[in-house]
């Protein structure tokens, strides 16, 4: 394990030397830079060498940087020209550097002053390198703005455990990785040009980013620093041991200990570190079946109550960016994870009776081809023989167009599988066209009074006015029965979330945004997610499992770009901009719902929220459209402004049997 701190501790100098040497040469000081022919600086605790000669052009440098297994040369050129036995570019390469002829093993002595003097050189050129390096660095910063680390430690936030999120790299093999674990990663606090490491400790977790103190530095957190656990420089203990890589003690703490592998020793008997193989299993996490090209079935942003063809044109951390297959300028597109239930296999629209789209284009495109179905996330099988949902059963739902809210419901069609398509009350267009499909064992439909149960305000019809809303008069007045709540999925996985975590979450308003976010509340599987820097009526519910919720530090893992909060300035300055879009839109288009605003950075909103009546549908694009799909047409009903949400929760008590039971004693 300690064989790395070996190679840059013990004296290899046999290397450099040779047998048949013409003359002595005096040791080198211990505090005299080595150099290696490309000007680079490399320098040792211990004032040992560990050092080599290359064999072509005589320059001196770190044994582990030179070029091939034996270490005989400094770099290609030299190990080419050496095999091509030209003595004589050998003796005017050797007289260039050190002015005297070679040896006859053509090993060259080193000249002492010479060796000062390019050490001189080379450390004024490393320096001036640093130098722009920091410069870039802290321009990086600027620009970039955001730092996960600087917002956790500042606010001592919590973010959510990587093993909460199973669709996510290593969110099911991510083992006992916790404080206290030992792992070996680059030195930053050393005046080497090269790359070196050291062993650190991981002081807290925040998904894949880790706070690590290197060893030695014991309760002194000055040199602290956060980095993703999943990164390519980061290794088990013995790792540069098995690499041949050199173990190098920070400079600040380098005069601490006279006996560095008897403090590694120490520090590290019975310590946890990262498995051998942990950087085998993120590459192979992070492969995903999903190719481009692959055609889908997805739901059609602007028919909410339909599905199209659409193609996969690339694909981020799992996360797909379809292109409908008809966009001639391939602009028209939308985001999704690859498990996400808004896209399915060719073929699964009509397998079970779901309104689908018939693309214009006869011919697949050359190189497009259909993905299988066994890729796609399997839904839980159900039995539709006894007892089962039927068109006009009332129930809650999340909106899909406004996911602030639950809202009043209803089966409007029973499809195959298992499959139902649902319409918010008072806010469907007379066509029907905006219904939306919900699998039967979806966590986003709820039976009727999961709301009142868990103190959740319940978004009534738009344009009922008999409030406060009552599902026992509602059921009355419209003649309907409540869907069984035994039909409804009951399973509350033991998730680990908890309230105050932070985390990075699709706005799926606008799903090709991920941003920076926070759970407020917990409702069995059900949370609320809130995006920080935002006001509330932006939260949206999502399930525990929901394929768009990521642990932090994933946007950076995977090179997806993170939304950062919004600052304040930014939210009034857009809130100003709303409310006067607002008033312009409410003078156009009368009794409309208040429109969703969205972050500075962002695009306008493509995923509109703005529930529409009459003929006008609700979609995701916002966009209106005029040939409505083959549904029965429903009555329109007059607009009403959605009830805020609620701050507070108590327990679900399964004992609900019809939904209204508890209403009708009250």
């Amino acid at each position: 394990m300690f064989d790395g701190y070996d190679s840059c501790s013990e004296d290899t100098s046999s290397s450099s030397s040779s047998e048949e040497s013409e003359e002595e040469v005096a040791p080198l000081p211990s505090n005299l830079p080595i150099i290696k022919n490309n000007g680079q600086v490399y320098t040792y605790p211990d004032g040992k060498s560990g050092m080599a000669t290359c064999e072509m052009c005589g320059m001196v440098g770190v044994r582990d940087a030179f070029y091939s297994k034996t270490k005989r040369f400094c770099s290609v050129s030299c190990s080419r020209s050496y095999s091509s036995n030209s003595k004589k570019a050998s003796i005017l390469a050797r007289l260039q550097v050190t002015g005297k002829p070679p040896t006859k093993k053509a090993k060259v002595l080193q000249k002492q002053p010479l060796v000062a003097k390019l050490a001189a050189y080379a450390q004024y050129q490393a320096t001036l390198q640093n130098q722009a390096k920091t410069k870039a660095g802290n321009s990086a910063v600027s620009v970039e703005g955001f730092s996960w680390g600087n917002y956790i430690n500042s606010n001592s936030f919590i973010a959510a455990p990587v093993a909460c999120f199973k669709h996510a790299p290593m969110g099911t093999c991510w083992g006992d990785i916790s404080e206290n674990v030992r792992i070996e990663v680059p030195n930053t606090d050393c005046s080497l040009p090269t790359k070196v490491f050291w062993i650190a400790g991981i002081i807290k977790l925040a998904g894949y980013n880790a706070l690590l103190r290197y060893e030695g530095f014991e309760n002194d957190s000055s040199l602290d620093f956060w980095c993703n656990i999943c990164g390519s420089d980061i290794h088990p203990v013995g790792w540069c041991a098995a690499s041949g890589k050199p173990l190098v003690p920070p400079r600040t703490v380098q005069h601490k200990y006279t006996n560095w592998k008897a403090f590694l020793v120490k520090r590290l008997t019975g310590a946890k570190t990262l498995p051998p193989d942990f950087s085998q299993k993120v590459s192979e996490s992070m492969q995903y079946p999903f190719k481009p090209c692959m055609r889908v079935e997805v739901v059609d942003k602007r028919h909410l109550c339909r599905t199209r063809v659409a193609v996969v044109e690339s694909v981020i951390g799992g996360r797909l960016r379809l292109v409908y297959e008809e966009s001639e300028d391939r602009t028209d597109d939308f985001w999704c994870h690859m498990h996400s239930p808004l896209i399915h296999h060719i073929g699964w629209s009509r397998s079970i009776g779901h309104r689908f789209k018939r693309s214009d284009i006869t011919k697949k495109q050359d190189g497009h081809f259909d993905t299988p179905p066994h890729l796609f996330a399997k839904v839980k099988e159900v039995d539709q023989s006894g007892e089962w949902f039927k068109e006009g059963m009332k129930l809650e739902a999340i909106d899909p167009l406004n996911l602030s809210t639950i809202c009043v419901a209803t089966i409007r069609k029973v499809l195959a599988d298992g499959f139902l398509m649902i319409g918010i009350d008072g806010s469907e267009a007379a066509d029907g066209s905006d219904w939306f499909c919900y699998h039967a064992t979806s966590p986003s439909i709820f039976p009727v009074g999961f709301c009142e149960i868990n103190m959740i305000e319940l978004t009534p019809p738009r344009g009922y006015t008999k409030l406060p809303f009552k599902w026992f008069d509602y059921l009355r007045e419209t003649g309907s029965i409540a869907a069984p709540v035994k039909l409804f999925n009951k399973d509350v996985p033991n998730h680990g979330f908890r309230v105050g975590m932070k985390l990075e979450a699709v706005d799926l308003m606008e799903p090709r945004l991920i941003c920076v976010a926070t759970v407020t509340r917990i409702i069995h599987r059900l949370l609320r997610i809130h995006f920080d820097g935002w006001e509330e009526e932006y939260d949206q519910w999502v399930d525990c499992e929901s394929p768009d919720l990521y642990p932090v530090g994933w946007c950076q893992l995977t090179g997806y770009q993170l939304q950062p909060p919004a600052s304040q300035s930014s939210r009034e300055s857009q809130s100003a901009s709303s409310k006067q879009k607002k008033k312009a839109k409410s003078q156009q288009y009368k009794g409309h719902k208040k429109k969703r605003k969205m972050p500075v950075g962002k695009k306008p909103v493509s995923l509109s929220s703005l529930p529409m009546t009459g003929g006008v549908r609700r979609s995701f694009s916002g966009d209106e459209e005029l040939t409505p799909p083959p549904y029965r047409t429903l009555p329109a009903q007059t607009a009403l402004e959605a009830f805020p949400p609620p701050s507070t929760s108590r327990e679900f008590r399964p004992s609900l049997k019809t939904g209204i039971e508890e209403m009708t004693s009250s």
